[in-house]
């Protein structure tokens, strides 16, 4: 157990906590960014500096439940041709020839705004725009005609060369108060070009250098000053730039909309299935945490407890935000050429009885403690729903995470 919540359940000195608890969730929560906003880390700390623990728990409950129901809009921008409907259908999980996937082609394919629902989270729209040169979208006019308050963040794309107008419409965003990212694809076209072109002399990062500092001089020149560039290619998502681009929007939205995007983190390498796992990690401990208060108080585990229902709920939802649902397990097994049984059986997590069972003696004890701690509340109650949710949570975290690694390296050498 986290020192943090040892002081909580035995010692009680609120106002020690009080002041130890933006550190504390500052450090559990330092390479994903957490779901509890600035204003609602200062009430906890007024509710623990006077031991209100009830308001604690409604202020981590609402931002919980704020978080889980935060819609995404994401505006992605770009002249025809660059690579747009791409990427998007890359970040929805989506091949090009799919039902609903963008229209990909040689022609211009996005003559108006259009939007895109993820198909797994329909919370999050990724929205297609014209570039802001094109004559129903003038550069003057660009951020009124497409509704720029409805969206939450801006990908500027090129495939070659950033204009005026991408420069003039960045400008714009910045002083508005949203943030942009200014994405270069198809570098996968360009390394390959190079190699085919000078194949004594290829060096696959120096390439990259030279487009990253030529995209750097180019923004520089046409008045982006300091402006960060990130190399993607829409058919390998797991390489180059676009792991930092997934992390520095995770750490870069506010707050209560990381939850959403944490979802849509595809786990197509190592890096992205532990960006995910961290940042679920801080979840728990807040699930945690709200537990063990109200646990505090007599019943109320019976009312809000971790019952079997829920605990295998939880492995679903774990399953899912990591593509082991039974769907993506069925499309996996299509796409390797594999019987789905095959991949079943390397999944462990797909087995909720193993992860929770215990010895039959051990468990009719562990109910019957549980019941009576319940029914007195207090702290044997506490300290016991903490243990109990804390670490089952994430042992269906890192059960299901350590799957994902291993379906994902069977993808790799399939």
């Amino acid at each position: 157990m986290d020192q943090f919540i040892s002081t909580f359940l035995t010692e009680k000195k609120f106002q020690q906590l009080s002041s130890e608890f933006p550190r504390y969730y500052s450090t559990l929560i330092n390479n994903t960014g957490g779901i509890l906003s600035q204003e609602t880390l200062k009430g906890i700390q007024a509710d623990l500096r006077e031991g209100k623990l009830k308001d604690m728990v409604e202020k981590i409950q609402k931002s919980l439940v704020e978080a889980q129901n935060a819609p995404l809009d994401v505006a992605v921008i770009g002249e025809s041709g660059v690579g747009k409907s791409s990427f998007i259908n890359a970040l929805r999980g989506l091949s090009h020839e799919e039902k609903e996937s963008a229209s990909v082609g040689v022609v211009e394919t996005t003559k108006e705004k259009t939007p895109y629902q993820h198909p797994k989270y329909p919370k999050v729209t990724f929205w297609d725009l014209p570039g802001s040169g094109t004559p129903n979208f003038l550069p003057e006019t660009y951020l009124e005609t497409v509704e720029f308050a409805k969206y939450d963040f801006f990908i500027i794309i090129s495939s070659t060369r950033f204009t005026y107008s991408d420069a003039l419409l960045a400008q714009k965003i910045k002083n508005d108060g949203k943030k942009f990212y200014f994405v270069r694809t198809k570098v996968d076209n360009d390394l390959y070009n190079e190699e085919r072109s000078k194949p004594k002399s290829f060096k696959k990062e120096r390439v990259l250098q030279q487009i990253r500092d030529h995209c750097l001089a180019n923004l520089s020149h046409i008045g982006v000053p300091e402006p960060c560039i990130f190399l993607v290619s829409n058919f390998d998502l797991a390489d180059f730039d676009f792991p930092r681009l997934e992390e520095t929007l995770l750490m870069e939205l506010p707050s209560h909309k990381r939850h959403t995007f944490a979802l849509l983190i595809p786990c197509l390498s190592d890096s992205a299935i532990e960006m995910k796992r961290d940042f679920f990690k801080g979840k728990i401990w807040l699930d945690a945490l709200s537990t063990a208060a109200l646990a505090l108080i007599p019943f109320m585990p019976f009312i809000y407890g971790f019952d079997t229902p829920e605990q295998e709920k939880c492995l679903g939802l774990y399953r899912s935000h990591f593509g082991l649902d039974d769907k993506s397990i069925k499309e996996i097994a299509q796409k390797l050429g594999t019987p789905e049984q095959e991949i079943r059986s390397s999944i462990k997590s797909l087995d909720f009885q193993s992860l929770v069972k215990d010895d039959e003696i051990v468990a009719k004890a562990k109910k019957c403690v549980e019941s009576y701690c319940s029914l007195k509340g207090g702290l044997p109650s506490s300290v016991f729903q903490f243990v109990k949710v804390y670490l089952l949570r994430l042992k269906f975290l890192n059960t299901v995470a350590d799957d994902a690694k291993i379906i994902l390296q069977k993808t790799l050498e399939g």
